[in-house]
């Protein structure tokens, strides 16, 4: 078949696209920057055409890209919302003008929509409300389509999985509220190959193992599916599960009372790339499980267990660790930058500064601004350590200037390099972890 996937740089999409053409199919990536394909694989049977989901609201846009199109697989998805990228868009709006342009189409026959186990009538969350607004419009609509929900979905490189390891490895997991919150983890290998085996078999789906749409005039069927792993537990065991995927020892839980939880998931509503929030918590309190005999039925075998996710314990445990090392390493260095700030402007004695300047041999007229241009500078590197998102350079810059000072110290007050307390041979340590924080944060940021 040609098949129109949308979503193909995102972590199922992927996932999916090396599925797709390895089964056989002509492969139609919509991608927003279609020059810059360089994550695609280089394929005869592949090809990329422009679409913003931000922005391609209406159904004619779409329906000009469907021309000899014989299946759509949508997986276009975001989990917080972050200027144009919004739920509103990228869930409803431009998903219900994909989805009216295959009724119209004469070459669409199928659709697959990669939607959310919790979309349902039980939703109170925007993420799963938007989910549901474009699965209910797909319902309604004259085509053979299928709604995907998956529970969390498991894979090495996805984000929350990343994020969820950072968390088994911790020295102890905390515990938010007295709810259940009972997961059933899938990895993404065995949604891939659900989607497959649902395309093969042209959307065919086991009466028990779907809720159908409202049949309609066209001939159209719509039905739900879910898909999760094996086995459901609480959260907390999840991540301990994980722990000892990754070769470690016992999970030690943290109980934090419900007041607290949601006190830390509206602090976490204002922290850029924070998985939790307030949504996101009643969410996890309401659980995502279902089934596991529709997913079983499809993969013909039972679904990959958690202890069989990670594969490569001593690398995954590794960066698993490393993912919340070198926050905390980026926390400590700005917090050098900004308590140096503060003391330099208005703690240290300000004749005593004057006087180590003099000594470094600064003339008169320029040591106020040297001394409050500097505590100015170590301000500023301070907040863009906390802030910014791309800091390569900064660590270029942090790196050259406590070299400097230090080398201009040592050559200038040469009593310093003799110091019990070591003032200078100190910043050794702290110009090895701003190189490690550099090399390590060269794919991220």
């Amino acid at each position: 078949m040609r098949i129109l996937l949308t979503g193909a740089s995102g972590f199922i999409g992927r996932h999916l696209l090396h599925a797709l053409l390895a089964e056989g199919h002509d492969v139609v990536c919509a991608l927003r920057h279609p020059e810059h394909r360089g994550a695609l694989p280089d394929h005869p049977r592949l090809s990329a055409i422009h679409a913003d989901f931000a922005h391609d609201t209406d159904k004619s846009t779409w329906l000009a890209r469907l021309s000899g199109v014989d299946a759509v697989v949508n997986t276009v998805g975001i989990f917080r919302e972050s200027g144009t990228q919004t739920f509103d868009n990228l869930h409803v709006r431009t998903p219900r003008a994909l989805f009216a342009a295959c009724a119209e189409s004469d070459d669409v026959h199928m659709v697959v929509q990669l939607s959310a186990l919790g979309a349902d009538a039980g939703a109170d969350t925007a993420y799963h409300l938007s989910k549901k607004a474009a699965d209910d419009y797909l319902a309604t609509l004259p085509l053979r389509a299928v709604i995907v929900q998956p529970s969390l979905v498991y894979g090495a490189d996805g984000t929350s999985a990343r994020v969820f390891k950072a968390m088994a490895s911790l020295p102890f997991a905390a515990k938010l509220g007295n709810a259940a919150q009972r997961v059933q983890p899938i990895h993404v290998d065995d949604v891939v190959a659900a989607i497959v085996t649902l395309l093969r078999q042209r959307l065919y789906v086991e009466p028990g193992d779907a809720s159908p749409g409202d049949a309609q005039p066209g001939g159209g069927t719509v039905r739900r599916v879910a898909l999760v792993g094996a086995e459901a537990l609480p959260f907390v065991d999840y991540l301990a599960a994980l722990r000892r995927a990754l070769g470690m020892g016992r999970l030690r839980v943290l109980p934090v009372p419900g007041g607290v939880a949601r006190l830390l998931a509206r602090a976490g509503a204002w922290l850029p790339g924070a998985l939790l929030d307030p949504d996101a918590l009643r969410m996890l309190d309401r659980g995502s499980t279902a089934d596991a005999g529709p997913t079983l039925r499809l993969l013909g075998r039972p679904p990959r267990p958690i202890a069989s996710f990670v594969v490569a314990p001593d690398a995954e445990r590794a960066r698993a660790k490393l993912d919340w090392l070198l926050p905390v390493l980026r926390l400590a260095i700005a917090a050098v930058w900004l308590a140096t700030a503060v003391v330099s402007a208005f703690v240290y004695p300000a004749d005593a500064s004057y006087d180590l300047l003099a000594r470094s041999g600064i003339p008169e007229s320029l040591r106020p601004l040297m001394l409050y241009g500097a505590a100015l500078c170590d301000l500023l590197l301070g907040l863009g350590t906390l802030f910014l998102r791309r800091r390569r350079w900064l660590w270029r810059i942090q790196l050259a200037l406590i070299g400097f000072y230090t080398i201009v110290i040592a050559l200038r007050l040469p009593e310093f390099l003799a110091h019990p307390y070591g003032p200078l041979t100190k910043n050794l340590p702290i110009l090895a972890a701003i190189w490690l924080l550099y090399e390590l944060e060269k794919e991220d940021t």
